[in-house]
Parts: structure tokens; sequence; C-alpha cells
């Protein structure tokens, strides 16, 4: 497969910037601006100011019964299920408990299965890490409604597809999942958002819509996060 090519930074060290005058409103308001900023470090530095670092967790259903794992709010059409913490307090009232402590321990803990699934079916390991954290948030029992189960969220019909007997085990849905990825990457010639796309929507939503990405708004913002995903996958792997 061809490897997917990442565009490099634009180099800016010897980039000039232009030169901007000030009118005297934009001068108060950026003495305004130094100002408070100045007022809060001191307040930090004193210590009289606690502030926590949180990352929360949002847990969504879209029309479809798919369950959606975030790290920030999501628009469109989507029911918000459960808020966590970062520390796994459940900020809104819903039907399981997932903590951002869990994810990292299934992140590890299923990481050399996915480097070794990669190299069988020829994804880069940053891809399907962004489609598993997309798909389950690394949560090999998440069930979906409708009936997605595990790791890569396989459908009953794509499990049998491709030969996955218990979609509960992490090895097998992984493989089923990525091989499915695999051949979406392959139907559409290796673009990899329709392949993306595909695996949200379906291949035949991308192909009846004359190969392109379907417009549907869970699977346009599907795309987008497991785009972002994968970006900040390279960047920290690189």
């Amino acid at each position: 497969m061809t490897p997917v090519p990442v565009v490099p930074a634009r180099n800016t060290r010897n980039a000039v910037e232009p030169e901007l005058k000030l009118s005297g409103l934009q001068t108060i308001l950026n003495g305004m601006k130094r100002l408070l900023i100045n007022s809060v470090m001191a307040i930090l530095l004193s210590g009289s100011l606690v502030m926590p670092v949180t990352a929360d967790i949002y847990k969504y259903r879209d029309a479809e019964g798919r369950i959606y794992f975030s790290d920030e709010p999501m628009r469109g059409n989507y029911r918000l299920l459960q808020r966590f913490g970062m520390n796994g307090q459940l900020k809104k009232k819903g039907q399981s408990k997932v903590d951002y402590a869990s994810v990292e321990v299934n992140k590890q803990r299923f990481t050399p299965l996915i480097e070794t699934v990669a190299k069988e079916t020829l994804i880069r390991p940053e891809l399907l890490h962004a489609i598993i954290r997309a798909e389950s948030a690394y949560d090999p029992n998440a069930v979906s409604r409708k009936g997605a189960v595990g790791l890569m969220q396989l459908m009953p019909g794509t499990a049998q597809r491709y030969g996955v007997s218990d979609r509960r085990n992490p090895k097998q849905n992984l493989r089923g999942g990525a091989t499915y990825f695999r051949d979406l990457l392959i139907q559409f010639d290796y673009d990899l958002k329709l392949a993306i796309a595909a695996y949200n929507a379906g291949e035949n939503a991308v192909i009846r819509s004359g190969n392109k990405i379907p417009n549907y708004q869970e699977t346009q913002n599907y795309v987008v996060k497991v785009l972002r995903f994968y970006r900040q996958n390279r960047l920290d792997n690189s």
C-alpha cells in the first residue's frame, strides 16, 4: 500500500512578518491584554489560584445507534449520553462509565497487537489507532445499540464476511476490522477519506454518492475526526 504522504510543516524561521501600524485603540487594547496576562501570572505564581488540569471524554449516540467517544463536543445529529472528567468522574448521567485512565491503559495494552496487525494488512499503525480511538476509545467490550461490537465496532455481517467468530475477542475483531478497512482502501484506489467514510457509512453509501463522502453529518464528522487523530499520531511518533 502506498503510504499516505504527510505535508511537511512550512519553514517560517526566515519569514518576514509585515510591519503593522497600530491605531491608538489597538495600542490601548494591547496594553490591557498585557496587564491582564501579568495579573493572572502573578496570581498563579502566588499560589492563590489552583488551575486543575482536565480532559473530558464525551460519549455520544447517533441516529443509527452507533456509539462515539470524543475528547471534544460533537455537533450534528448526536445525543450526548455521558461526559467524564480525566479522573473518571461522571459529569452527566448515562448508562456506563468510561474513564480516561482506562482508555490509556487499553491503548498500551493493545498497541503490540495493533502494530502486528498493521504489518499484516500494510496499514500504518497510527491510522489503526485513529480508527480504534474514534470507534471504541480502545474498549474491547464497546457495544452500540445497533449491535456493533469491539475495538473496531464490527457489525454481525462484516464479522461473518471476514471470518470473525467472536467479535469480543480483540485479536479477531482487530484483524477483521483492519482487513475490511484495507479492502476499502483498495476498492477506492487508496483514497483515504473515501475509505474512512465507507468504514463509517458503508461502501455502498459512498458509491451511491458518486464516490464522494456521503452527505451525512455523522460521516463527515467521522472522517474529520479520524484524520485529526491520524495526524496527531503521526506527529507524536515523528
